[in-house]
């Protein structure tokens, strides 16, 4: 039997890896190897999109055109008028105050929903019309109504939960109140700062480049766990490469968008990176205590809006911080 022979009879067979020898001259051959070669590139790639996905622990695809959309939005936000980032801000801000405080209600914590929402359009607002002081203010005002609403449900309720359990409920509605309102309010401070859009879209692309640059060189080079009792996929290797990105797109920030030192972008790279890992190891240990996967399943590939800001809310604090810490150095 001739090579060429033998060649046709291996894709007779089904071996796509033969060699295309006599396939021009031949038109219906060379559409069946085609049509062969197709099918068995299409069937690796969807091996490779379902590891990916395996590892990553979500439909990649579907994550990437979400958090497309949802940069695009703020970004149009920041650009165009930054009261609409405001705007934006409380909506996002009452998302993550519902999530979290149904997440919590799943395992038996009674946080009032409709008070714990409405905080949001008085705290975010006053951050940013009013300042840091009324901020605190309507914080603080806004807890102790949440906690009084808390306070007559309970008197209501038949049969009564213990004053023990009324204890832990306060305790989560604080929680609840410091970790999504009062940090989602430290953007709305910065973007009413001058000049605090550009600031605001500076860390927003600091903290994204920190997500990707760890989620890439951890899928690639990732092998020492960073904390795996309370978030196994994070490597020591992903966060070197996402502090690697973040210093790099700090840098090009302070020059080219901020008008700082290029060194102030090593600083505003490292910090945020730390306050982004801390953002979401914070959001892990929550889960985890909460036995939960996701905060919700209201966004195809992410889960909820908590495991896409998770990073988000610390690192606006840090970037409010670095603001004023800054302002001798602004040209």
């Amino acid at each position: 039997m001739t090579e060429d022979a033998r060649d046709d009879a291996k894709r007779d067979a089904g071996d796509t890896d033969a060699p295309l020898r006599g396939v021009v001259g031949n038109p219906g051959l060379a559409g069946r190897s085609l049509e062969e070669e197709a099918l068995r590139i299409g069937k690796r790639v969807r091996e490779i999109n379902d590891q990916v996905n395996e590892r990553s622990g979500r439909n990649l695809g579907s994550a990437i055109a979400i958090a497309f959309v949802m940069i695009a939005a703020v970004l149009a936000s920041l650009l165009i008028d930054k009261r609409w980032f405001i705007i934006l801000g409380i909506a996002m801000v009452a998302v993550l105050v519902v999530e979290l405080s149904t997440a919590m209600r799943r395992v038996g914590l009674r946080i009032p929903r409709i008070p714990s929402v409405a905080m949001t359009f008085a705290v975010v607002p006053a951050a940013f019309y009013l300042g840091a002081e009324w901020m605190w203010a309507a914080l603080i005002a806004g807890t102790i109504v949440v906690l009084l609403w808390r306070v007559v449900e309970w008197v209501l309720e038949k049969p009564r939960l213990s004053a023990k359990q009324l204890q832990v409920d306060a305790t989560a509605i604080i929680f609840a109140q410091l970790y999504a309102t009062f940090l989602g309010s430290f953007s709305a401070l910065l973007v009413a700062q001058p000049n605090g859009e550009y600031w605001a879209l500076a860390f927003i692309i600091v903290v994204v480049c920190v997500d990707t640059g760890a989620y890439a060189t951890g899928l690639k080079f990732g092998k020492h766990k960073l904390a795996p009792r309370i978030s196994p996929g994070k490597t020591w290797e992903g966060s070197i490469g996402g502090t690697v990105f973040a210093v790099i797109a700090g840098i090009l920030l302070c020059i080219y968008l901020l008008g700082l030192p290029w060194w102030f972008g090593i600083v505003m790279g490292v910090a945020i990176t730390i306050t982004a890992t801390v953002g979401d190891l914070t959001e892990s240990m929550i889960k985890r205590a909460l036995g939960i996967k996701d905060m919700s399943n209201w966004l195809p590939g992410h889960g909820g809006f908590w495991d896409r800001l998770d990073s988000m809310l610390p690192s606006g604090a840090m970037a409010f911080a670095l603001y004023f810490w800054a302002a001798p150095l602004m040209h």
